[in-house]
């Protein structure tokens, strides 16, 4: 056992070997640490922040809630923010919600938690108790509590805890850059695989669950026409619900308020976090159909479940403000890559641009989440060695120049292939996407020449 390095902390942190700056300040797309370097967030955090740091109406309006209640406990009581704010977020999602509800977390994973949970009382409250399990994708990432775990397809997160959770089947996603189909007809063979699981479940699936985007395992890896509607179809065909995590691609992020608006696709259940407080207060929301919520409303009256923070009154001015500050500022159209003149559009020309080096094998993406792939050989598509650590070296490259990414490993098979992630707030302007990737640029150089040098 390697010995950490002595950073001395009280703090448990991500990681014992890595000395962290303190952060003490942000504005719009920029982060300050304790000594006065500024950083351009690229990555948004982690694909959290989505409306721009330091916008003082959010806090303004936690404040404000904070002084008339900071709290209480949703089996005494509902709030006045939290029916208000769950009404907006109806409309925000469209059509497909109206009549249905909201439930409202302390995040990502407490959300992905609740849908599992809700998915199968609702087949119970339906006379199907039968039904339990819940089909995912390899290659996806749900979560970090068990049973968002159980559902994810990250090698890397996941493995040393699969002895304490209860795995169900799980098949290929679309992925262009590495087809598993050639891109032959592959939105109708994926779609076919989920099909298969479901019947040799024997009756026994409740739900399917995916994210419409892939996020941080994939880089940002964008289906087929046709996959998702194909997939809700044989969902809707076999009486399992469809579950959408949008919990990186919700709330604007890729140009449409939920990603699967962009294929029309209309899920029983959608999960989001992240963007939806905008990293501004812990806060993850589950938006629930009308045939969902009446099955249980219908039924028992009462969801077997509950959290101590869900609903938190503060928590939810936070988001209650994001969500309109980024509808005052148009910030979903700005994340719009479709659309000509939107920093989404210049993002995604400028990031084009590096498939000219040969350590670059793709550039894929949509609205403001991307991701760059790296190979150790372009012809042939081989990543680099796990070992090597590529993406994290370049992050830290980028780091080092006042730039900040999200890398990540596995996206060739769960240990191997590396990517970045590429996630900025939707303020951010040319000259800042211009800075930024240049500084990416040479990070690539930079880390690709190193790496040239250890082989010879």
């Amino acid at each position: 056992m390697a010995d950490p390095v002595p950073f001395p902390s009280a703090l448990l942190r991500r990681s014992f070997r890595k000395a962290f700056p303190p952060a003490v300040r942000g504005e719009g797309v920029y982060l300050w640490d304790d000594r006065g370097k500024r950083y351009l967030d690229f990555s948004g955090s982690a694909a959290v922040n989505f409306i721009g740091h330091g916008v003082q109406e959010i806090p303004d309006a936690m404040a404000a809630q904070a002084r008339n209640l900071e709290f209480v406990h949703s089996s005494q009581f509902t709030t006045p923010v939290a029916e208000e704010y769950a009404q907006e977020l109806l409309d925000f999602a469209g059509v497909n919600f109206r009549g249905g509800c909201v439930y409202f977390t302390s995040g990502g994973s407490e959300a992905i938690e609740t849908a599992l949970k809700l998915a199968r009382q609702y087949q119970v409250e339906i006379g199907q108790s039968k039904r339990y399990q819940v089909l995912s994708r390899s290659q996806s990432y749900h979560g970090a509590t068990l049973g968002a775990l159980a559902v994810s397809g990250n090698r890397r997160r996941r493995e040393i805890y699969l002895p304490m959770v209860r795995e169900f089947a799980q098949i290929g996603l679309p992925y262009c850059y590495r087809c598993a189909y050639d891109c032959e007809e592959c939105a109708r063979k994926y779609a076919e695989e989920l099909e298969t699981a479901i019947e040799l479940t024997n009756g026994e699936a409740a739900a399917f669950i995916s994210e419409p985007v892939s996020g941080a395992t994939l880089g940002a890896a964008v289906p087929p026409d046709g996959y998702l509607r194909q997939v809700a179809e044989i969902c809707r065909r076999h009486d399992v619900l469809f579950i959408v995590d949008e919990v990186m691609t919700g709330m604007g992020r890729t140009g449409r308020n939920f990603a699967v608006e962009r294929w029309g696709v209309a899920p029983d259940v959608l999960v989001t976090a992240k963007g939806l407080s905008s990293g501004y207060a812990p806060l993850g929301a589950v938006l629930v159909s009308k045939k969902v919520s009446d099955a249980i409303s219908c039924g028992s009256g009462s969801f077997l479940h509950g959290f101590t923070y869900n609903s938190h009154p503060i928590s939810l001015a936070a988001g209650r403000a994001v969500l309109r500050y980024s509808q005052k500022l148009k910030l979903v159209q700005s994340a719009d890559s479709a659309r000509g003149d939107t920093p989404a559009a210049e993002l995604r020309k400028s990031l084009e641009t590096l498939r000219e080096f040969e350590a670059v094998g793709d550039v894929r993406g949509i609205g403001l989440l991307w991701g760059v792939e790296f190979v150790a050989d372009k012809p042939s598509k081989k990543p680099f060695a796990p070992g090597l650590n590529f993406a994290a070296r370049v992050a830290e490259a980028t780091m080092r120049r006042g730039l900040l990414v999200y890398p990540m490993q596995g996206s060739v098979d769960g240990v191997s292939g590396d990517h970045l992630l590429i996630a900025p707030p939707a303020v951010i302007i040319d000259e800042q996407i211009h800075w930024a990737v240049d500084q990416l640029r040479d990070s690539i150089e930079e880390t690709a020449g190193l790496d040239l040098v250890r082989r010879n």
